[in-house]
């Protein structure tokens, strides 16, 4: 019998493995075991004011897997658009080692967080011969790869390295004493 989505609050923490398994079977891929922790954990939340996990799977009002496919959508339409002038180390094909990408599929690229600056923020098949590495869109439009699973991304994001586009170490918030 199916799970009946359920409201988010701070007070009700989701782990909901059955929509964590429903949701990956709807985008053919498995999401990264630390990226469903940390969003079990805290989500929907803004860390150190910039960073936005803000979605679950199980939660009804911020659904993690309507947002994955309104933001593939949104995607994969801009990418229709795109000029193909962009230089090698920072072209999302040549950083994930595809000859085209798409947004929400199974081999392409799956939104995970974004910034209030504009980056964005992906799960990609591979990065520079990771597998599971994060690709992210700085709020300038410069595309960069990440070979790391998502809790080394974030770690280095919360402390202050250059991790969502040009000049994100400047914008990460306040100390952490990390």
């Amino acid at each position: 019998m199916p799970t009946k989505a359920r409201k988010c609050s701070d007070s009700n923490r989701l782990a909901d493995p059955a929509a964590w398994l429903r949701l990956e079977q709807e985008i053919g891929r498995s999401l990264p075991a630390d990226y469903k922790a940390i969003v079990d954990a805290y989500a929907p939340v803004q860390l150190n004011g910039h960073l936005s996990l803000s979605s679950h799977p199980a939660c009804a009002w911020r659904n993690l897997g309507e947002e994955i496919r309104s933001d593939a959508e949104g995607w994969n339409e801009w990418r229709a658009w795109e000029e193909d002038d962009l230089e090698p180390d920072a072209d999302p094909r040549v950083i994930c080692n595809r000859p085209q990408i798409a947004f929400g599929t199974p081999d392409g690229l799956i939104p995970l967080a974004g910034t209030d600056q504009g980056a964005a923020v992906f799960l990609a098949p591979e990065v520079h011969g990771y597998s599971d590495g994060i690709v992210v869109q700085g709020s300038e439009g410069d595309w960069t790869g990440h070979p790391m699973d998502f809790a080394e991304w974030l770690y280095r994001c919360l402390v202050g390295e250059e991790m969502a586009g040009r000049g994100s170490a400047e914008v990460y918030g306040p100390g952490r004493g990390m």
